[in-house]
């Protein structure tokens, strides 16, 4: 039985040698490479291989050859060998000529030269695939000619020019289209159709990133209109992607875009293709069995298994060497492979450091018939040890019995040395980035626009509103005095990780902790402050529940938050730098902080945070004054933020919020005998409420005081 052959034809010797190099890699044994110069040449050698029943399943042509140029050639083997693929390879060829060989000789792909060596690797694997499936095919549609009829009759009713575009669009394997320079879809072929059951009308006019097969997620979608705004500007994209199919059918292709550039240099449209590849797996090992039937022609390429840069060997099912090659000796530490095939007699205790690797081996070998990447430590001749890759299959006869093993050895040392040092290297660079990010906040670093610790100088600054939250635990001092300086010290930890959380959890961080106090900043919404501070007021509530448990005091905090344009940055000298918050209205958060003292509540917010809020209806809050702050010239709105109070509180609070108002109008009004009754009222609803317990106490005081002055005047 005669090889299948490929033929590949260019006017330069150079150029024909590396292509049988390059081909011979890629597909290796399995076919006859054969050459010719000229398109002449080309010709007779297509007509002498066909009579002597040569099956031709590839032609590689240059364009420009003297004499006949390449699209000629390959219509001329298109009407001798309908059914060869055919491949253009030049750096010269237009629009005009790839056209006439798409037209008049199926071309299969047009490569520029000078190729990727991957890329015509990649192209002839397929285009050999592609031959084989498309003859598989052709048995199989014979037994479908009647069911065709149908279809015939139909193909008919289109017009002449639409039928000749589409039979030559349609009948490649490949998803194939055309597109706009701004993404819109021109034309789309059969194959990509039927793959997602569609038809051209849902299809054609839309940006293509919006057509159903990318529609598998939005980074696959923004991925493709990033690559179409590339190919738009000149370039020419390729990628492996996943896309949607039929009944949610996800495949995986080989995707291009090729800009189509015109005669004043313009790109005019793009194409693209795409190659379902989700087989591949398949497809190698097929070409593994393919291989197995060629063993008897190895001997041809012994100068290969001579000079090759990777050690070869074959190796006897009892476990000793048949052949080597000079790499393989050369990596083992041996003068020659005549030195090793007579010094190593066993390779499972004189080649493998660990004496299970080699059993594992050959296990896996009788197992699967093949082994790839198969790492193992090896002991050289000398002693040193050395890391090592295999990759080997059994060779069979031709009634499937096992002969011997053959692979290939390559010295993988430096690489593991090198990853062996790159993961401790990233170890202890992720250790070190986790212990800077406890000290400096990666948040900080995101607003100062910083990759990373090491970029922050001294003066590093940034203006920016955000909301500034203060905490404090009252009475710490007097609680201070009853503890071990120890005590001390995880009773403050153990109130702090309890607070954390809820400052992490709502897009905060933690600038500093002075103490037992929290200064927490938040560049995000207002509404993240304040959900912060409801939550550390909740944790609050569930740490003194265990405190009382175990016997402690429970402890009472309070919170401040100010919302506010800020100067965040580095400040410090030579040898010690920290970050800082300057602004007024930090110092307003930290003065709110200390009202909660004076107003024996949890939680106060200002003005200019309330007017920040999203949502301010969906908080628990209440005004409580007007209130002149150490170093504003100007009266604060003070608000009582009370959600997180105890759930009866907090009830109270909101029965009486209305007469609480009433009662903060008179006392403003002066009318302090009316607001004595209403803050009365809410007191005996809620006796907790210490605010109105304070007015109460105040519009008392004012009432004594008018009544003095009445008295005064009386008597006077």
């Amino acid at each position: 039985m005669t090889k299948p052959v490929i033929i590949c034809v260019d006017d330069e010797k150079t150029v024909l040698r590396s292509l049988k190099v390059e081909l011979k890699e890629a597909i290796g044994k399995n076919y006859l490479i054969e050459i010719a110069e000229a398109g002449e040449e080309a010709l007779e050698l297509v007509e002498e291989l066909l009579g002597d029943d040569y099956e031709i399943l590839l032609v590689i042509s240059d364009h420009i050859m003297p004499g006949m140029k390449g699209d000629e050639l390959l219509k001329r083997v298109h009407e001798l060998s309908p059914k060869t693929l055919k491949i253009m390879l030049t750096g010269q060829a237009d629009i005009e000529a790839v056209g006439n060989a798409i037209k008049y000789a199926k071309l299969y792909r047009y490569i520029a030269k000078p190729w990727q060596a991957s890329d015509l690797s990649l192209t002839v694997k397929e285009a050999v695939n592609s031959y084989l499936q498309e003859k598989k095919l052709d048995e199989q549609n014979a037994q479908l000619k009647c069911l065709n009829q149908d279809l015939k009759q139909s193909v008919q009713l289109l017009s002449a020019s639409e039928l000749k575009f589409r039979a030559i669009f349609n009948q490649t394997f490949q998803f194939t289209g055309m597109l706009s320079v701004d993404g819109i879809v021109l034309e789309v072929n059969q194959t990509a159709l039927n793959f997602g059951e569609l038809h051209l009308e849902d299809v054609a006019g839309k940006p293509f990133w919006d057509c159903y097969w990318w529609t598998i997620s939005r980074e696959t979608q923004a991925q493709l209109q990033s690559a179409i705004a590339q190919a738009a500007s000149g370039k020419f994209i390729r990628y492996e992607v996943d896309i949607l199919g039929a009944q949610q059918r996800i495949a995986t292709i080989d995707f291009s875009i090729k800009p189509i550039i015109n005669d004043n240099g313009s790109i005019e449209f793009l194409i693209i293709e795409g190659r379902d590849i989700s087989d591949v797996y398949n497809e190698l090992r097929l070409r593994k069995e393919a291989e197995a039937a060629l063993v008897k022609a190895e001997q041809k390429y012994r100068s290969i298994f001579e000079n090759a840069q990777e050690g070869i060997f074959q190796i006897a099912l009892d476990g000793s060497y048949l052949s080597a090659n000079p790499a393989l000796a050369h990596i083992y530490g041996y003068d020659s492979p005549e030195e090793l095939l007579t010094i190593i007699n066993s390779i499972h205790y004189q080649l493998y450091v660990d004496p299970r690797r080699r059993p594992e081996f050959m296990t896996r070998m009788q197992q699967h018939g093949v082994v790839c990447e198969f790492e193992s430590m090896i002991c050289r001749k000398d002693g040193t040890i050395i890391w090592i890759s295999e990759n080997a299959r059994t060779v069979y006869d031709a009634s499937g019995t096992p002969l011997y093993y053959q692979g290939f050895v390559e010295d993988i040392t430096s690489r593991k040395q090198a990853e062996s040092e790159r993961i401790k290297f990233t170890n202890e660079l992720f250790q070190l980035n986790q212990s800077f990010s406890r000290f400096v906040p990666s948040q900080f670093l995101q607003i100062l626009n910083k990759q990373s610790v090491v970029d922050v100088e001294l003066g590093d600054q940034v203006q920016q509103e955000m909301s500034v939250l203060f905490s404090d635990i009252r009475d710490f001092t007097t609680l201070s005095e009853r503890m071990t300086p120890q005590e001390n010290f995880k009773f403050i930890n153990a109130f702090l990780k309890r607070m954390e959380p809820a400052i992490i959890e709502h897009q905060g961080f933690i600038d500093k902790y002075m103490g037992d106090a929290i200064m927490a900043l938040f560049s995000g919404i207002a509404d993240d402050a304040l959900q912060a501070g409801i939550a550390m007021v909740q944790q609050l509530y569930e740490y003194n529940l265990c405190r009382l448990q175990s016997g402690y005091t429970p402890i009472r905090i309070g919170i401040g938050i100010n919302t506010g344009s800020l100067m965040l940055g580095t400040v410090g000298g030579k040898h010690r730098i920290d970050s800082t918050v300057i602004s007024d209205d930090v110092n307003l958060a930290a003065r709110l902080e200390g009202l909660t003292k004076q107003y024996k509540v949890s939680l106060l917010i200002s003005g200019q945070t309330l007017t920040r809020l999203h949502n301010p209806t969906e908080y628990s809050l209440r005004f409580v004054e007007q209130v002149k702050v150490k170093g504003k010239s100007k009266a604060v709105a003070v608000f009582e933020v009370f959600d997180g109070d105890p759930l009866k509180i907090k009830e109270g609070k909101l029965a009486t919020i209305s007469i609480f108002e009433e009662g903060l109008f008179l006392y403003a009004k002066q009318a302090f005998g009316q607001a004595k009754q209403r803050f009365e009222e809410v007191l005996r609803i809620n006796p907790q409420d210490t605010i109105a317990q304070i007015y109460l106490n105040r519009s008392l005081a004012q009432l004594q005081h008018d009544e003095f002055f009445l008295t005064m005047r009386d008597e006077g």
